[in-house]
């Protein structure tokens, strides 16, 4: 038995579970991409969020993706398993709305199983909600079940480190 047991925040039986969707979160990243935009108010909420401007690599069709980072190493961590972020390639910038202001940011892809579950396992030690929707469980000192980190990255999760202002 391991000694890494899981919280209320269970994470995939079974087969690799992708991430969750919130309930309303299409109306909900509506709402915050404007919040995320509105000076004032975007300094408060942007502690946590950042607004990706993705380009559909096929369609051309321009994404406004609010979404959660973790500062680490001197750069913005973003995770994601929806297929948005299969449009980013490293060394393609991308624009961002960070603390209110739109910035090119240079963009590192990871994709490896060592390099993904390692940078996830960051990520929910910063933020459980992130934890939560990616089905990563935790035990009682808030470590990140090691299974369901695989399991996020068996489902298709990658991580964008984005280096700001190149």
């Amino acid at each position: 038995m391991s000694s890494q047991t899981s919280s209320s925040t269970p994470g995939p039986a079974g087969p690799a579970k992708g991430p969750q969707k919130m309930p309303g979160q299409s109306a909900l990243n509506v709402l915050m991409r404007g919040l995320l935009s509105t000076p004032g108010i975007s300094s408060g909420i942007g502690k946590r969020l950042i607004t990706l401007y993705v380009v559909g690599r096929k369609s051309g069709k321009q994404y406004n993706v609010p979404v959660a980072y973790t500062e680490h190493e001197g750069r913005l961590l973003v995770g994601s398993g929806f297929g948005w972020i299969r449009n980013l390639r490293s060394g393609e910038p991308i624009d961002v709305r960070y603390k209110g202001r739109r910035i090119a940011a240079q963009v590192e892809v990871v994709r490896d199983e060592s390099g993904v579950v390692a940078l996830y396992d960051v990520m929910c030690r910063d933020n459980k909600n992130f934890a939560k929707l990616n089905n990563v469980g935790t035990d009682a000192a808030g470590n990140p079940n090691p299974e369901d980190l695989r399991a996020a990255w068996q489902a298709g999760a990658r991580v964008a480190k984005l280096s700001l202002g190149s």
